[in-house]
Order: structure tokens, then sequence, then C-alpha cells
């Protein structure tokens, strides 16, 4: 059985290796340049980002009417106060003329009340143009929609071929434990090693990757939906009605709906501010102005590095109390737990070091794509390896890898229409060839243990002592 089961991790390894791979190293390159851009975007957007200024901070609500006097010509949505000394202050406005989840930043110095430009912003982590242009090369390379299946198929892949590889590499350390050779079986051992050293971090992508995916991550988020895993909705009502619901970490990501008129709100911003940093509200924040006269105000907790538990309150300061409180710690697991995850792969979490480390994840992938192909290229038989490892498990084995693939499959539709194609051609090449050669050994052979079935190469030749 166990050389049935290596056979089938060998031919999803080459076939979804070979196949996939140009995917995932664009997605890899894409995403090491995304990885550095939280921090690169506070030296390009310097100018707008900070301040020099030094004196007493001007009220919110002056700040407000400063960005104003700069944009008339829009409704205001939200403010986010400066996060630490030195910061400006970004006033957020509804603009008809940009896309989905973006909105007008205009950026005020809070104690001279000078503007200091105006950029659209994009998300709930304000991504400016900069990172917003690398978050678009990676997720569609800026070709729309049909664009976001070349990461989708990416992130469905990735984990697979992770664990095929790991099953492999485990056969293989328990079989002999020599000294590597030269050639090929040295490429091979590269790759094999910067896999397992890379592998956690490549299934965390590939898991947090597809939550942004088009047909998977409706899956999810459906599933979510289903057993209530999703983030609480804020109650911002006046007059008790229910809240919607919240949606999942990438929902609410664009401006506020602004019917109304926010020109009232705007006079008792400081006073929603003080509410709030009063119930513990006290990080880097956005307040969004209510756009409807029974409607509070709510102030959030933004996405900043270090940042465990983004709480939100909804607060009326015309009467002088909290409406409703979402905290972080009344959520479910799953939404706590999906919402560090997000954060962690956008590389916000952990500030710096979160983005060296993703950045350095993703070029050891490019590296190891490399070599992958290299040890193809040096194979002097460049066929797949050898098949029939499903026909030669047992029974039940094979029934249940074929359920499991299935429902996989379904739940990951583009893992599991290539996965059809992939069988559907190597049960057709396999015939062919079987009939050309006049003889089905190579289709039905044995393989022991710990043989490297695609490249004739030792099992010593894999693992060093």
């Amino acid at each position: 059985m166990k050389s049935s089961l290596v056979r089938i991790l060998h031919r999803i390894h080459f076939y979804a290796g070979v196949l996939v791979a140009p995917f995932l190293l664009i997605a890899a390159v894409t995403g090491a340049l995304y990885a550095l851009a939280p921090s690169i975007e506070n030296v390009v957007y310097r100018h707008e980002l900070h301040t020099d200024s030094v004196g007493v901070t001007q009220s919110l609500a002056d700040q407000i009417g400063a960005a104003q006097k700069a944009r008339p010509d829009l409704q205001v949505s939200a403010v986010r106060p400066p996060a630490e000394s030195g910061d400006t202050t970004q006033v957020l406005f509804a603009d008809p003329t940009l896309g989905d989840s973006e909105r007008l930043a205009v950026f005020v110095d809070p104690v001279t009340l000078d503007t200091r430009g105006e950029l659209p912003v994009y998300g709930s982590s304000n991504a400016l143009p900069m990172r917003q242009w690398l978050d678009r090369l990676h997720r569609d390379l800026h070709l729309g929609e049909p664009g976001r299946l070349y990461s989708e198929l990416a992130a469905s892949w990735l984990w697979v071929i992770v664990l095929a590889g790991l099953g492999i590499w485990f056969v293989r350390t328990r079989k002999a434990r020599r000294r590597v050779g030269a050639g090929r079986a040295r490429t091979v051992h590269r790759h094999a090693v910067i896999g397992v050293w890379i592998s956690v971090g490549l299934v965390f992508l590939s898991a947090t990757g597809l939550t942004w995916s088009t047909y998977a991550g409706q899956n999810v988020s459906d599933l979510r939906t289903a057993l209530s895993w999703t983030t609480p909705a804020t109650d911002t009502s006046l007059s008790g009605a229910a809240p919607t619901s919240g949606g999942g970490e990438h929902a609410g990501h664009g401006a506020p709906a602004v019917s109304g008129d926010t020109s009232g709100a705007v006079a008792q911003v400081d006073a929603a501010v003080a509410l709030a940093r009063s119930v513990g509200i006290d990080s880097g924040i956005e307040v969004t102005l209510p756009a409807e006269a029974d409607t509070a105000y709510t102030v959030t907790e933004v996405r900043r590095p270090w940042q465990f538990s983004p709480d939100t309150v909804a607060v009326d300061p015309a009467s002088d109390r909290v409406v409703s409180e979402n905290r972080f710690a009344d959520w479910p697991i799953a939404a706590q737990a999906s919402n560090l995850a997000i954060a962690l792969h956008m590389g916000l979490l952990f500030g710096v070091a979160n983005q060296v480390v993703l950045f350095l994840l993703a070029a050891a992938l490019v590296v190891m794509i490399v070599l992958g192909y290299r040890a193809w290229w040096q194979r002097r038989n460049r066929r797949a390896p050898a098949a029939g490892g499903l026909r030669a498990a047992p029974w039940p084995v094979s029934v249940g890898l074929i359920v499991v693939a299935i429902a996989v499959g379904w739940f990951v539709p583009l893992l599991g229409w290539p996965l059809l194609v992939f069988v559907l051609v190597d049960v057709v090449s396999t015939f062919v060839r079987s009939r050309r050669d006049g003889s089905p050994s190579r289709a039905s052979g044995t393989v022991e243990c710990g043989e490297d079935v695609d490249a004739g190469v030792p099992p010593h030749a894999l693992v060093r002592d």
C-alpha cells in the first residue's frame, strides 16, 4: 500500500508542480513586492502621512473643516485621527468617481490645519495608490475579475503540492540517510530542503489566500455564515433596530453608504472620540460619521502592527452614552482567527518583522520553483512518474481518496476542475503509451517505498546524514 500511495503522491506533485508552478511563480514574485509595500508606502508618501509641526493639536472638528475647504464638493464619511505624534489626520470622503472600496483621503496637519495633499485610499487598511497597485498586481494582474482566476488557481493548488512533497520527503528520509550526490540529485535535495522549511508558511498562505478568491472564497463565506462564525455587526441604531450581518473580514472595506448630510455630525466628533476613549478604544481609530438622524457614531480600532484585538463601539455624544460595544473578545473563535490570519497574510500584524518574513517566504518559494523546474529539465526521461498507484492501492483506500478528492474539488473548484483534467489526461496518455509500447509495465509496475520513481535517483541522493 505504501508504494501505491508514494506513486500517487509523485503523480500529484509532478503534474501540479509542472503545470501550476508558473502561476505560483507569479503569485510569489508579486506577493514579495506587496509584502514590503506598507513600509515602502511610509517613505513614498511621507509628505502626506507625516508632519514635523510641533504645538497644540487642534480639535478634530476643525481639522475636518480644513479638509472640507479643500474638497467642498464631497461628503465626509469618516476620519482617522493621528495614531502617533507626527502623523497627519486622514479625513475620508465618499467620492462617486472612485472604484469599489475606495475613498478620497485629505491629509491635514493637526497642528497647523494645513492640508498636505489628497489621495485615494483602498480597503480597511487605507492602502495608498502604490500599495493598491501592488495589491491588484498580486490579486488579479490588473486584469479584473478574469485575472483573479490565476491567483485562485495558485492558492488552490499550493497546499496540495506542499503536502504531496512532504509525503515524498517523509518516506525518503525514513528509507535512507546518506550523503547527497551531485547533479540532479543535489538539485532535488535543495528543492526538498527548502520546501520542508517553508511548508507551514506556504500552507498558511494558501489557506488565507483562498478567503479572497472568487469561488472557494464564496464557499468559505457560506460555510462561516452557516456555522455562525462571521464577524458580529455593530449595532448603530439609536431606535433599537437590529444590526445587519457583519460579514467576514473582507466585508465593509469601502466607504460607508452616505445618504444624508453629515455636516451636523462634524460638530460633535470630538465628543464622540472622547466617549470611545472612555471605554478603552484608545488605539489608532477610525470614526464613521452618522449619515442618518437615528444612527450613532462608529469608532473602530484600525489594523495596526501588534494590534491583536480590534474593538468597535457605537456612541451617541448627544445623550452622552455608549450605544453598543463590539469587542473582539466576544467574537466567535473562528472569526478571531480569521481576522488575525488575514492581518498576518497582509504583513500588518507584526509590522516590519511580518513584512520581512513574508518577503523571505515568497523569495524562498521562487527559488524552490526554479529548482523544481531545473530538476525536471535535468532528467534524461522527462515523462511523468509511474502510474497505477490508485489501482494498486487497497480498494477502501482508493475509494476514500476519490471521495475526498470529489469533496475538496467541489469546495475548491479551481482545484477540482484541473484535477479532473489531470486525471483524464493521465488516463489517456497512459493508455496510449501502453498500447504503443505493447506492455503496461510502466503503468502498473511495482514501486518500493522511497524509490525516486520519477527520476531514477536513489533515495540516498536526497537526504544528508
